[in-house]
């Protein structure tokens, strides 16, 4: 009789440690991503945001990758044409990770006063550059800096990109040494169906991300690709501006000890936007070499 006591307290034993491992799991999988997947989650009924990432591939662009995997968040890269055709593995890495990639122009140049004979070459060279890189071609593409004009328009129109900007800016470039003050710009921008800017360019870019994931997630946000968030966008369309942005949306902070801490090593310089264009007074934004 104890023996078999003995068994059935074993069982049991069994039995309770097996669900507290697969509670555990599901925990797990809820915090990393609430409910659907990235890829599935419809965005009509459940809160989400496009984060996109400007001027890569980079050197810091692996480890963006692997940040949000572990969260199972999904994004949109518009990637410098020169920069691809330099790095074709990066964009095929970019790609693999089930990222979106759109096109930031071939040299990342100020795309409103370019002369109008390089506005073709400078939205096809980049669209050929990361075709060969991934085998597909981009049907988004991003000016540099937003400055765009009606023939930039109608060129991409022709070669069938649609113009994504954004409504939510928080100056990641401008913070580099603050992430205090960039997460407070996407606490109180952000809203469900935002299109938020930032660049992968800078470490501390994805430190913010790595830190700022988790509250996301906390408020029910899904990470999301641009077309899933959008849909298809009509060649020669734009969309962007907090003007046309969606209502607002309360963000609650996450306790302290939920937010994940980084080392205390300094930031590496950002990544510099290189070559150089050859068109005279239009040198890409970014730092120097």
């Amino acid at each position: 009789m104890q023996l078999r006591r003995n068994g059935l307290w074993w069982q049991l034993s069994v039995l309770t440690l097996i669900l507290v491992v697969i509670g555990a799991a599901m925990l797990f999988i809820e915090r990393r991503h609430p409910g659907v997947s990235a890829d599935e989650v419809d965005c009509a009924t459940h809160k989400c945001v496009a984060l996109t990432f400007d001027d890569g591939p980079s050197p810091f662009t692996d480890r963006l990758l692997r940040v949000l995997a572990a969260k199972g968040a999904k994004a949109t890269f518009f990637l410098i044409g020169n920069k691809v055709a330099a790095d074709p593995a990066a964009a095929r890495r970019i790609a693999d990770a089930g990222m979106e990639i759109g096109s930031h122009t071939w040299e990342h140049p100020n795309m409103s006063t370019v002369p109008p004979t390089e506005i073709p070459g400078q939205l096809r060279k980049a669209t050929e550059a990361i075709t060969a890189a991934t085998g597909h071609a981009p049907s988004l593409y991003r000016p540099a800096g937003g400055l765009s004009s009606p023939e930039v328009r109608a060129e991409a129109g022709r070669q069938g990109l649609a113009e994504i900007l954004w409504d939510v800016i928080p100056f990641d470039w401008i913070n580099d040494a603050d992430l205090a003050a960039t997460t407070y710009m996407l606490k109180t921008q952000i809203r469900p169906g935002s299109v938020v800017l930032l660049h992968d360019t800078y470490s501390s870019t994805v430190d913010l991300v790595y830190r700022f994931l988790p509250v996301l997630i906390a408020n029910d946000y899904h990470m999301v690709t641009v077309s899933h968030l959008l849909g298809s966008r009509p060649a020669g369309s734009s969309y962007g501006g907090r003007e046309n942005g969606p209502p607002a949306d309360a963000i609650h902070d996450i306790p302290a000890n939920q937010t994940p801490t980084l080392p205390p090593t300094p930031s590496p310089k950002p990544a510099p936007n290189l070559p150089i264009t050859d068109i005279p007074n239009q040198n890409p934004g970014g730092p120097p070499a």
